[in-house]
Protein backbone atom coordinates (compact mmCIF):
# COMPACT_ATOMS: atom_id res chain seq x y z
CA UNK A 1 0.00 0.00 0.00
CA UNK A 2 2.07 2.99 1.21
CA UNK A 3 5.86 2.98 0.88
CA UNK A 4 8.18 2.06 3.76
CA UNK A 5 9.56 4.59 6.17
CA UNK A 6 11.95 7.19 4.79
CA UNK A 7 14.71 8.89 6.71
CA UNK A 8 14.14 9.20 10.43
CA UNK A 9 10.65 7.84 10.71
CA UNK A 10 9.10 10.12 8.10
CA UNK A 11 6.35 8.34 6.15
CA UNK A 12 6.21 8.93 2.40
CA UNK A 13 2.95 10.73 1.68
CA UNK A 14 0.57 9.32 -0.90
CA UNK A 15 0.37 11.77 -3.85
CA UNK A 16 -3.34 11.07 -4.28
CA UNK A 17 -4.14 12.70 -0.95
CA UNK A 18 -2.91 16.02 -2.33
CA UNK A 19 -5.12 15.67 -5.40
CA UNK A 20 -8.08 15.03 -3.10
CA UNK A 21 -7.22 17.91 -0.75
CA UNK A 22 -7.02 20.44 -3.58
CA UNK A 23 -10.16 18.92 -5.12
CA UNK A 24 -12.18 19.56 -1.96
CA UNK A 25 -10.85 23.12 -1.71
CA UNK A 26 -11.79 23.68 -5.37
CA UNK A 27 -15.32 22.38 -4.76
CA UNK A 28 -15.81 24.65 -1.75
CA UNK A 29 -14.51 27.65 -3.68
CA UNK A 30 -16.60 26.79 -6.73
CA UNK A 31 -19.81 26.55 -4.70
CA UNK A 32 -19.06 29.84 -2.91
CA UNK A 33 -18.72 31.68 -6.24
CA UNK A 34 -21.82 29.87 -7.50
CA UNK A 35 -23.84 31.17 -4.53
CA UNK A 36 -22.57 34.70 -5.06
CA UNK A 37 -23.48 34.51 -8.74
CA UNK A 38 -26.94 33.14 -7.94
CA UNK A 39 -27.73 36.08 -5.66
CA UNK A 40 -26.25 38.54 -8.17
CA UNK A 41 -28.75 37.31 -10.77
CA UNK A 42 -31.70 38.24 -8.51
CA UNK A 43 -30.34 41.15 -6.43
CA UNK A 44 -28.85 43.96 -8.55
CA UNK A 45 -25.58 45.27 -7.12
CA UNK A 46 -25.03 42.27 -4.81
CA UNK A 47 -21.33 41.89 -3.91
CA UNK A 48 -20.01 44.12 -6.68
CA UNK A 49 -16.46 43.50 -5.45
CA UNK A 50 -16.48 40.37 -7.64
CA UNK A 51 -19.12 40.97 -10.34
CA UNK A 52 -21.13 38.23 -12.05
CA UNK A 53 -18.91 38.34 -15.14
CA UNK A 54 -16.08 37.06 -12.91
CA UNK A 55 -18.10 34.86 -10.53
CA UNK A 56 -19.54 32.67 -13.27
CA UNK A 57 -16.20 31.53 -14.81
CA UNK A 58 -14.69 31.17 -11.33
CA UNK A 59 -17.60 28.91 -10.36
CA UNK A 60 -17.39 26.82 -13.54
CA UNK A 61 -13.59 26.43 -13.58
CA UNK A 62 -13.34 25.50 -9.89
CA UNK A 63 -16.12 22.91 -10.14
CA UNK A 64 -14.44 21.37 -13.19
CA UNK A 65 -11.18 21.36 -11.21
CA UNK A 66 -12.99 19.46 -8.42
CA UNK A 67 -14.16 16.86 -10.91
CA UNK A 68 -10.75 16.31 -12.47
CA UNK A 69 -8.63 16.50 -9.32
CA UNK A 70 -10.79 14.02 -7.38
CA UNK A 71 -11.20 11.63 -10.34
CA UNK A 72 -7.49 11.70 -11.25
CA UNK A 73 -6.44 11.38 -7.61
CA UNK A 74 -8.56 8.26 -7.34
CA UNK A 75 -7.05 6.74 -10.49
CA UNK A 76 -3.51 7.39 -9.23
CA UNK A 77 -4.32 5.60 -5.96
CA UNK A 78 -6.53 2.76 -7.15
CA UNK A 79 -4.22 1.58 -9.95
CA UNK A 80 -1.17 0.57 -7.86
CA UNK A 81 -3.09 -0.38 -4.73
CA UNK A 82 -5.99 -2.39 -6.13
CA UNK A 83 -5.32 -3.25 -9.78
CA UNK A 84 -2.20 -5.41 -9.35
CA UNK A 85 0.12 -3.03 -11.22
CA UNK A 86 2.91 -0.67 -10.22
CA UNK A 87 2.53 2.98 -11.15
CA UNK A 88 5.04 3.70 -13.91
CA UNK A 89 6.28 6.98 -12.37
CA UNK A 90 5.47 8.64 -9.06
CA UNK A 91 7.51 11.63 -10.22
CA UNK A 92 5.27 12.20 -13.25
CA UNK A 93 2.23 12.12 -10.95
CA UNK A 94 3.79 14.86 -8.82
CA UNK A 95 4.67 16.95 -11.87
CA UNK A 96 1.09 16.49 -13.12
CA UNK A 97 -0.30 17.75 -9.80
CA UNK A 98 1.86 20.85 -9.59
CA UNK A 99 1.29 21.83 -13.24
CA UNK A 100 -2.44 21.51 -12.59
CA UNK A 101 -2.33 23.55 -9.38
CA UNK A 102 -0.03 26.29 -10.68
CA UNK A 103 -2.12 26.65 -13.85
CA UNK A 104 -5.27 26.77 -11.72
CA UNK A 105 -3.83 29.62 -9.66
CA UNK A 106 -3.02 31.55 -12.85
CA UNK A 107 -6.56 30.94 -14.12
CA UNK A 108 -8.08 32.29 -10.89
CA UNK A 109 -5.78 35.35 -10.97
CA UNK A 110 -6.67 36.06 -14.60
CA UNK A 111 -10.41 35.94 -13.79
CA UNK A 112 -10.08 38.18 -10.75
CA UNK A 113 -8.08 40.68 -12.81
CA UNK A 114 -10.73 40.59 -15.56
CA UNK A 115 -8.34 39.01 -18.09
CA UNK A 116 -10.40 36.69 -20.29
CA UNK A 117 -10.00 35.46 -23.85
CA UNK A 118 -11.26 31.86 -23.98
CA UNK A 119 -14.56 30.17 -24.74
CA UNK A 120 -17.30 28.29 -22.85
CA UNK A 121 -15.89 26.32 -19.87
CA UNK A 122 -12.40 27.69 -20.64
CA UNK A 123 -12.80 31.46 -20.47
CA UNK A 124 -9.22 32.11 -19.39
CA UNK A 125 -6.53 33.31 -21.88
CA UNK A 126 -5.91 30.49 -24.37
CA UNK A 127 -2.16 30.43 -23.64
CA UNK A 128 -3.02 28.70 -20.34
CA UNK A 129 -4.35 25.76 -22.33
CA UNK A 130 -0.75 24.76 -23.08
CA UNK A 131 0.19 23.59 -19.53
CA UNK A 132 -3.20 21.87 -19.21
CA UNK A 133 -2.50 19.90 -22.38
CA UNK A 134 1.00 19.04 -21.14
CA UNK A 135 -0.37 17.79 -17.80
CA UNK A 136 -2.86 15.49 -19.54
CA UNK A 137 -0.19 14.13 -21.86
CA UNK A 138 1.87 13.26 -18.76
CA UNK A 139 -1.18 11.66 -17.11
CA UNK A 140 -2.02 9.63 -20.21
CA UNK A 141 1.57 8.47 -20.65
CA UNK A 142 1.81 7.46 -16.99
CA UNK A 143 -1.56 5.68 -17.07
CA UNK A 144 -1.03 3.66 -20.25
CA UNK A 145 2.57 2.73 -19.39
CA UNK A 146 1.15 1.41 -16.11
CA UNK A 147 -1.87 -0.54 -17.36
CA UNK A 148 -0.08 -2.10 -20.34
CA UNK A 149 1.98 -4.08 -17.84
CA UNK A 150 -1.19 -5.80 -16.61
CA UNK A 151 -1.32 -9.31 -18.07
CA UNK A 152 -4.84 -10.13 -16.92
CA UNK A 153 -7.88 -8.88 -18.92
CA UNK A 154 -8.75 -5.32 -17.99
CA UNK A 155 -11.92 -4.78 -15.97
CA UNK A 156 -14.31 -2.29 -17.51
CA UNK A 157 -13.27 0.57 -15.21
CA UNK A 158 -9.70 0.54 -16.60
CA UNK A 159 -11.15 0.76 -20.11
CA UNK A 160 -13.33 3.66 -18.97
CA UNK A 161 -10.45 5.52 -17.32
CA UNK A 162 -8.30 5.10 -20.42
CA UNK A 163 -11.14 6.22 -22.69
CA UNK A 164 -11.79 9.27 -20.51
CA UNK A 165 -8.11 10.29 -20.59
CA UNK A 166 -7.77 9.89 -24.37
CA UNK A 167 -11.01 11.64 -25.26
CA UNK A 168 -10.48 14.51 -22.85
CA UNK A 169 -7.14 15.29 -24.46
CA UNK A 170 -8.63 14.92 -27.96
CA UNK A 171 -11.73 17.05 -27.30
CA UNK A 172 -9.82 19.67 -25.31
CA UNK A 173 -7.47 20.18 -28.26
CA UNK A 174 -10.55 20.34 -30.47
CA UNK A 175 -12.20 22.97 -28.25
CA UNK A 176 -9.19 25.23 -28.81
CA UNK A 177 -9.34 25.08 -32.61
CA UNK A 178 -11.14 28.44 -32.56
CA UNK A 179 -7.73 30.13 -32.20
CA UNK A 180 -7.16 29.35 -35.90
CA UNK A 181 -8.84 31.73 -38.40
CA UNK A 182 -10.20 28.81 -40.47
CA UNK A 183 -12.58 27.99 -37.60
CA UNK A 184 -12.94 31.39 -35.94
CA UNK A 185 -13.87 33.28 -39.10
CA UNK A 186 -16.80 31.02 -40.03
CA UNK A 187 -19.67 31.33 -37.54
CA UNK A 188 -21.39 28.03 -38.36
CA UNK A 189 -18.12 26.08 -38.37
CA UNK A 190 -17.00 27.76 -35.15
CA UNK A 191 -20.20 27.03 -33.21
CA UNK A 192 -20.40 23.47 -34.54
CA UNK A 193 -16.84 22.60 -33.52
CA UNK A 194 -17.18 24.32 -30.14
CA UNK A 195 -20.34 22.48 -29.13
CA UNK A 196 -19.22 19.21 -30.65
CA UNK A 197 -16.02 19.34 -28.59
CA UNK A 198 -17.73 20.50 -25.39
CA UNK A 199 -20.46 17.87 -25.66
CA UNK A 200 -17.91 15.08 -26.11
CA UNK A 201 -15.66 16.61 -23.45
CA UNK A 202 -18.38 16.17 -20.82
CA UNK A 203 -18.66 12.55 -21.95
CA UNK A 204 -14.91 12.12 -21.40
CA UNK A 205 -14.99 13.17 -17.77
CA UNK A 206 -18.11 11.08 -17.27
CA UNK A 207 -16.04 8.06 -18.35
CA UNK A 208 -13.52 8.82 -15.59
CA UNK A 209 -16.29 9.25 -13.00
CA UNK A 210 -18.47 6.28 -13.96
CA UNK A 211 -15.37 4.09 -14.11
CA UNK A 212 -14.66 5.16 -10.55
CA UNK A 213 -18.24 4.27 -9.53
CA UNK A 214 -17.89 0.75 -10.96
CA UNK A 215 -14.52 0.35 -9.26
CA UNK A 216 -16.03 1.33 -5.90
CA UNK A 217 -18.94 -1.10 -6.28
CA UNK A 218 -16.44 -3.81 -7.22
CA UNK A 219 -14.17 -3.13 -4.22
CA UNK A 220 -16.79 -2.49 -1.55
CA UNK A 221 -18.73 -5.59 -2.55
CA UNK A 222 -15.47 -7.51 -3.17
CA UNK A 223 -17.12 -8.86 -6.32
CA UNK A 224 -15.06 -8.47 -9.50
CA UNK A 225 -17.88 -9.89 -11.61
CA UNK A 226 -19.44 -6.40 -11.53
CA UNK A 227 -16.55 -4.96 -13.56
CA UNK A 228 -16.02 -7.92 -15.88
CA UNK A 229 -19.60 -8.80 -16.80
CA UNK A 230 -20.89 -8.68 -20.36
CA UNK A 231 -23.55 -6.11 -19.47
CA UNK A 232 -20.87 -3.80 -18.02
CA UNK A 233 -19.01 -3.80 -21.35
CA UNK A 234 -22.22 -3.39 -23.36
CA UNK A 235 -23.05 -0.28 -21.31
CA UNK A 236 -19.46 0.94 -21.74
CA UNK A 237 -19.67 0.72 -25.55
CA UNK A 238 -23.10 2.37 -25.52
CA UNK A 239 -21.65 5.22 -23.46
CA UNK A 240 -18.68 5.44 -25.85
CA UNK A 241 -20.98 5.75 -28.87
CA UNK A 242 -22.92 8.52 -27.11
CA UNK A 243 -19.65 10.28 -26.21
CA UNK A 244 -18.60 10.34 -29.87
CA UNK A 245 -21.91 11.03 -31.64
CA UNK A 246 -24.71 12.47 -29.53
CA UNK A 247 -23.27 15.98 -29.12
CA UNK A 248 -25.26 17.39 -32.04
CA UNK A 249 -28.43 17.91 -30.01
CA UNK A 250 -26.59 21.01 -28.73
CA UNK A 251 -26.60 22.51 -32.23
CA UNK A 252 -30.04 21.72 -33.65
CA UNK A 253 -30.44 25.48 -34.19
CA UNK A 254 -27.22 25.74 -36.25
CA UNK A 255 -27.76 25.50 -40.06
CA UNK A 256 -25.59 22.47 -40.75
CA UNK A 257 -26.18 19.17 -42.58
CA UNK A 258 -29.42 17.41 -41.66
CA UNK A 259 -27.75 13.99 -41.46
CA UNK A 260 -25.70 15.26 -38.48
CA UNK A 261 -28.93 16.03 -36.61
CA UNK A 262 -30.56 12.72 -37.53
CA UNK A 263 -27.58 10.66 -36.36
CA UNK A 264 -27.29 12.67 -33.15
CA UNK A 265 -30.99 12.32 -32.41
CA UNK A 266 -30.88 8.57 -33.05
CA UNK A 267 -27.81 8.12 -30.86
CA UNK A 268 -29.34 10.28 -28.12
CA UNK A 269 -32.40 8.05 -28.09
CA UNK A 270 -30.19 5.00 -27.40
CA UNK A 271 -30.08 6.45 -23.91
CA UNK A 272 -33.56 4.98 -23.60
CA UNK A 273 -31.81 1.59 -23.46
CA UNK A 274 -29.81 2.78 -20.46
CA UNK A 275 -32.99 4.19 -18.91
CA UNK A 276 -34.80 0.91 -19.48
CA UNK A 277 -31.91 -1.01 -17.95
CA UNK A 278 -31.97 1.21 -14.87
CA UNK A 279 -35.73 0.83 -14.41
CA UNK A 280 -35.57 -2.94 -15.06
CA UNK A 281 -32.95 -3.40 -12.35
CA UNK A 282 -34.26 -0.64 -10.11
CA UNK A 283 -36.07 -2.63 -7.45
CA UNK A 284 -33.46 -5.36 -7.25
CA UNK A 285 -30.44 -3.04 -7.24
CA UNK A 286 -32.03 -0.66 -4.75
CA UNK A 287 -32.99 -3.42 -2.32
CA UNK A 288 -29.44 -4.81 -2.43
CA UNK A 289 -27.91 -1.37 -2.00
CA UNK A 290 -30.12 -0.60 0.98
CA UNK A 291 -28.63 -3.60 2.79
CA UNK A 292 -25.29 -1.73 2.76
CA UNK A 293 -26.75 1.75 3.21
CA UNK A 294 -24.87 2.11 6.49
CA UNK A 295 -21.60 2.28 4.47
CA UNK A 296 -21.06 5.98 3.77
CA UNK A 297 -19.60 5.52 0.29
CA UNK A 298 -22.45 3.21 -0.75
CA UNK A 299 -24.94 5.83 0.42
CA UNK A 300 -23.62 8.39 -2.07
CA UNK A 301 -23.52 5.84 -4.90
CA UNK A 302 -27.18 5.00 -4.25
CA UNK A 303 -27.98 8.72 -4.40
CA UNK A 304 -26.16 9.03 -7.72
CA UNK A 305 -28.26 6.13 -9.05
CA UNK A 306 -31.44 8.05 -8.21
CA UNK A 307 -30.11 11.21 -9.87
CA UNK A 308 -29.05 9.27 -12.96
CA UNK A 309 -32.66 8.12 -13.33
CA UNK A 310 -34.10 11.63 -12.88
CA UNK A 311 -31.54 13.43 -14.99
CA UNK A 312 -31.54 10.89 -17.79
CA UNK A 313 -35.29 11.34 -18.24
CA UNK A 314 -34.74 15.11 -18.47
CA UNK A 315 -31.80 14.66 -20.89
CA UNK A 316 -33.84 12.45 -23.23
CA UNK A 317 -36.62 15.05 -23.34
CA UNK A 318 -34.11 17.84 -24.06
CA UNK A 319 -32.69 15.79 -26.96
CA UNK A 320 -36.05 15.77 -28.81
CA UNK A 321 -35.84 18.55 -31.47
CA UNK A 322 -39.39 19.86 -30.92
CA UNK A 323 -38.68 20.24 -27.20
CA UNK A 324 -35.07 21.35 -27.62
CA UNK A 325 -36.01 24.46 -29.60
CA UNK A 326 -38.35 25.40 -26.74
CA UNK A 327 -35.85 24.75 -23.92
CA UNK A 328 -32.55 25.77 -25.52
CA UNK A 329 -30.90 28.56 -23.56
CA UNK A 330 -33.32 28.34 -20.64
CA UNK A 331 -32.84 27.21 -17.05
CA UNK A 332 -33.97 23.73 -18.09
CA UNK A 333 -30.50 23.31 -19.58
CA UNK A 334 -29.02 24.57 -16.30
CA UNK A 335 -31.18 22.05 -14.39
CA UNK A 336 -29.74 19.25 -16.52
CA UNK A 337 -26.19 20.52 -15.95
CA UNK A 338 -26.68 20.90 -12.18
CA UNK A 339 -28.41 17.53 -11.86
CA UNK A 340 -25.46 15.91 -13.62
CA UNK A 341 -22.71 17.85 -11.85
CA UNK A 342 -24.08 17.72 -8.30
CA UNK A 343 -26.50 14.81 -8.26
CA UNK A 344 -24.43 12.33 -10.28
CA UNK A 345 -20.78 13.35 -10.62
CA UNK A 346 -20.29 14.93 -7.21
CA UNK A 347 -22.13 12.12 -5.40
CA UNK A 348 -19.87 9.50 -7.03
CA UNK A 349 -16.72 11.51 -6.36
CA UNK A 350 -17.71 12.07 -2.72
CA UNK A 351 -18.15 8.29 -2.43
CA UNK A 352 -14.63 7.89 -3.84
CA UNK A 353 -13.23 10.40 -1.32
CA UNK A 354 -14.96 8.64 1.59
CA UNK A 355 -13.47 5.32 0.47
CA UNK A 356 -10.01 6.63 -0.39
CA UNK A 357 -9.25 9.01 2.49
CA UNK A 358 -9.65 6.48 5.38
CA UNK A 359 -7.83 3.91 3.24
CA UNK A 360 -4.79 6.18 2.79
CA UNK A 361 -4.73 7.73 6.26
CA UNK A 362 -5.43 4.44 8.08
CA UNK A 363 -7.97 6.31 10.22
CA UNK A 364 -11.70 5.80 10.60
CA UNK A 365 -14.41 8.39 11.09
CA UNK A 366 -15.65 8.75 14.65
CA UNK A 367 -19.36 8.29 15.37
CA UNK A 368 -19.80 12.07 15.53
CA UNK A 369 -17.98 12.54 12.22
CA UNK A 370 -20.00 9.78 10.55
CA UNK A 371 -23.19 11.46 11.85
CA UNK A 372 -22.09 14.77 10.33
CA UNK A 373 -21.51 13.11 6.95
CA UNK A 374 -24.86 11.32 7.16
CA UNK A 375 -26.79 14.51 7.95
CA UNK A 376 -24.90 16.34 5.19
CA UNK A 377 -25.87 13.58 2.78
CA UNK A 378 -29.59 14.02 3.46
CA UNK A 379 -29.37 17.84 3.41
CA UNK A 380 -27.58 17.79 0.03
CA UNK A 381 -29.97 15.39 -1.66
CA UNK A 382 -33.30 16.62 -0.30
CA UNK A 383 -32.53 20.30 -0.91
CA UNK A 384 -30.96 19.53 -4.31
CA UNK A 385 -34.33 18.16 -5.40
CA UNK A 386 -36.02 21.53 -4.68
CA UNK A 387 -33.08 23.35 -6.33
CA UNK A 388 -33.47 21.17 -9.45
CA UNK A 389 -37.26 21.53 -9.63
CA UNK A 390 -37.03 25.33 -9.26
CA UNK A 391 -34.66 25.46 -12.25
CA UNK A 392 -36.98 23.25 -14.32
CA UNK A 393 -40.02 25.44 -13.56
CA UNK A 394 -38.02 28.62 -14.30
CA UNK A 395 -36.85 27.12 -17.59
CA UNK A 396 -40.34 26.02 -18.59
CA UNK A 397 -41.84 29.47 -17.90
CA UNK A 398 -39.02 31.26 -19.72
CA UNK A 399 -39.25 28.96 -22.75
CA UNK A 400 -43.03 29.36 -22.93
CA UNK A 401 -42.90 33.16 -22.66
CA UNK A 402 -40.11 33.46 -25.25
CA UNK A 403 -42.13 31.37 -27.74
CA UNK A 404 -45.18 33.58 -27.11
CA UNK A 405 -43.04 36.63 -28.01
CA UNK A 406 -45.30 39.01 -26.08
CA UNK A 407 -42.93 40.17 -23.34
CA UNK A 408 -39.50 41.77 -23.44
CA UNK A 409 -36.60 39.85 -21.87
CA UNK A 410 -36.61 41.94 -18.67
CA UNK A 411 -40.30 41.18 -18.03
CA UNK A 412 -39.70 37.48 -18.64
CA UNK A 413 -36.91 37.46 -16.05
CA UNK A 414 -39.20 39.18 -13.54
CA UNK A 415 -41.71 36.35 -14.04
CA UNK A 416 -39.16 33.69 -13.09
CA UNK A 417 -37.42 35.73 -10.39
CA UNK A 418 -39.16 33.91 -7.45
CA UNK A 419 -37.83 30.58 -8.73
CA UNK A 420 -34.32 32.00 -9.11
CA UNK A 421 -34.49 33.24 -5.51
CA UNK A 422 -35.40 29.68 -4.51
CA UNK A 423 -32.34 28.45 -6.43
CA UNK A 424 -30.06 30.91 -4.60
CA UNK A 425 -31.41 30.02 -1.14
CA UNK A 426 -31.37 26.26 -1.69
CA UNK A 427 -27.84 26.61 -3.08
CA UNK A 428 -26.74 27.99 0.28
CA UNK A 429 -28.30 25.02 2.09
CA UNK A 430 -26.60 22.58 -0.31
CA UNK A 431 -23.30 24.32 0.51
CA UNK A 432 -23.96 23.73 4.23
CA UNK A 433 -24.52 20.04 3.46
CA UNK A 434 -21.24 19.89 1.51
CA UNK A 435 -19.38 21.36 4.50
CA UNK A 436 -20.96 18.79 6.83
CA UNK A 437 -19.81 16.02 4.52
CA UNK A 438 -16.25 17.25 3.97
CA UNK A 439 -15.15 18.68 7.33
CA UNK A 440 -14.56 15.17 8.82
CA UNK A 441 -12.45 13.96 5.83
CA UNK A 442 -10.45 17.20 5.93
CA UNK A 443 -9.64 16.51 9.58
CA UNK A 444 -8.34 13.05 8.67
CA UNK A 445 -6.22 14.55 5.89
CA UNK A 446 -4.79 17.23 8.21
CA UNK A 447 -3.86 14.63 10.81
CA UNK A 448 -2.24 12.43 8.15
CA UNK A 449 -0.20 15.23 6.62
CA UNK A 450 0.95 16.53 10.01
Amino acid sequence: MTEPLIGKGEMKKEISIYFILFAILALVGGVVFGMIGAFQSVIPGFFNFIPFIKCRPLHVSLVIAWIFLSAVGGVYYYLPNYCKVTLFSDKLAKVHLWIFISTGVLVIISYLMGIFGGREYWEFPPVLAIPIIISWILFGFNFFKTVFTKTEPWPVYIWMWGTGIFFFLFTYLESNLWVFPYFRDNLVRDITVQWKSNGSLVGSWNMLIYGTAIFLMDRIKNDNSIATSRIAFIMYFLGLINLIFNWAHHIYIVPNALWIRYIAYGISMTELIILGKIIWNWKRSLSKAMQDFHILAIRFIVASDVWILLNLMLAILLSIPAINIFTHGTHLTVAHAMGSTIGINTMILIASCLFLIPDITKQQFSKLQAKSISVGFWVMNIVLLFFWIALIVAGYIKGYLVIQDKLIFQDIMLQINPYLITVAITGCVIFAGILMVFIPPLKLIRKYLR
